[in-house]
């Protein structure tokens, strides 16, 4: 798959016609894959590309008051790439969402746009909207030489999936809900750092990690997970908040890693949340905090993954 940055229109060369996937897809949860699907299924049948035009950051940035959530993103850029990949994709094109971009109108984009990127087909969300007044895909099957393909909201539990749920569910630590409609699990990276080595004094030795991607947290509290450490896996449970029963002040995402022993210092490894086991608590004494420690293994050790 390539991956081709653009400043403007002009800088597009593509060669082949395409089938062309429009919209921001963070997560690439399953509402997104239903796109990815109806263009795969026209590809393989015209024998054409499947690119994307997609952006860095979120439209919203340039729309909404900052706060520094609209920096995070449900996955890296490296694992949406990925994701990308793994749907079919060929191209991706991506440019910034800027206040001059979004003042393109809707001719103009698909002049510019659509048209220099040899699409025969265009494959859109049923609440996909563009240019600066803000048409839908019926404007665009009015006025596109090619075909248009909407696809319906794609729906679990009786409600739409959509990025916007799943980050509230991963924000309320619910997290077995978010890998449901994500289609797949969500996770973090991070370098392992030193703390304070409390741990491994009392039986449960951590890996800390500094998370090294703008993604999502899930909230307070201890989780099972897997862990992947040179490209292997392994079950854990990984607590997240300040550490309370020691007087901690700062976050504190702290993994301990079942069956294995090695020093990774300085590594590179993967968080891959399941489920909550329960919130932060603060014990009484070292005591009581092995025995809810035990628990915690004993439950992400018997955690099956749906």
């Amino acid at each position: 798959m390539q991956i081709i940055h653009i400043d403007k229109a002009d800088d597009i060369q593509q060669e082949k016609p395409s089938v062309l996937v429009l919209g921001y897809f963070d997560g690439l949860h399953l509402g997104h894959k239903a796109l990815f699907d109806k263009a795969k299924e026209i590809a393989e049948k015209e024998n054409l590309e499947i690119i994307v035009l997609t952006f860095h950051e979120s439209p919203k940035l340039i729309f909404a008051r900052f706060s520094p959530e609209l920096l995070l993103h449900l996955t890296s850029p490296e694992k949406r790439y990925s994701k990308f990949e793994s749907c079919g994709v060929d191209k991706i094109y991506l440019t910034d969402f800027t206040s001059k971009f979004s003042q393109i109108s809707s001719d103009d984009f698909i002049k510019n746009y659509i048209e220099r990127l040899l699409a025969k087909h265009v494959v859109v969300g049923f609440d996909y909207q563009f240019g600066h007044n803000r048409t839908d895909s019926d404007y665009l099957t009015r006025n596109f030489s090619g075909q248009v393909h909407t696809v319906k909201e794609v729906q679990m539990d009786g409600q739409k999936i959509s990025s916007t749920r799943i980050r509230k569910l991963i924000t309320k630590g619910e997290i077995a809900a978010a890998n449901r409609l994500l289609g797949d699990t969500f996770s973090t990276r991070g370098i392992v750092v030193h703390g304070d080595a409390r741990g491994r004094t009392i039986g449960f030795p951590t890996a800390n990690l500094a998370p090294i991607d703008r993604t999502y947290l899930p909230p307070d509290g201890v989780y099972v997970t897997d862990v992947k450490v040179d490209d292997r896996c392994y079950r854990s449970m990984t607590s997240i908040g300040k550490n309370v029963t020691f007087g901690g002040k700062e976050l504190r995402l702290e993994v301990n890693i079942f069956d294995f022993d090695s020093d990774i210092y300085g590594q590179k490894i993967e968080i891959f949340w399941l489920n909550k086991i329960r919130d932060m608590v603060k014990f009484n004494g070292i005591d009581d905090l092995v025995k809810q420690l035990k628990s915690d293994q004993l439950a992400a050790e018997n955690f099956k993954k749906s």
